[in-house]
């Protein structure tokens, strides 16, 4: 999956892949955007806008349907361990 890091404005970083043609926006208030059915083309012009965030608001935003991130499984839960303490069976 291409990934592009900006270092300087909102946009942080755009994941691309081209498969699904799913485009994942990272902005620096720590949200991300998910857009569906973006052409490749989009993405490339994107990563080499002066502006990223100006091209999103203007090409991307209100074009593409929202889709919904998907977050890896490591990262969805816990383990009851984790949540509730060790489970030595050493009780206070």
């Amino acid at each position: 999956m291409p990934t592009k890091t900006f270092t300087s404005g909102r946009i942080k970083m755009a994941s691309y892949d081209p498969v699904s043609k799913q485009l994942d926006l990272h902005w620096d208030n720590k949200s991300v955007l998910v857009y569906k059915h973006v052409p490749e083309e989009v993405y490339r012009r994107l990563c080499s806008a002066p502006n990223p965030a100006t091209y999103w608001e203007d090409r991307i935003a209100e074009e593409y349907p929202k889709g919904t991130p998907i977050r890896p499984a490591a990262n969805a839960a816990k383990s009851v361990s984790d949540l509730f303490g060790g489970g030595d069976g050493a009780e206070k």
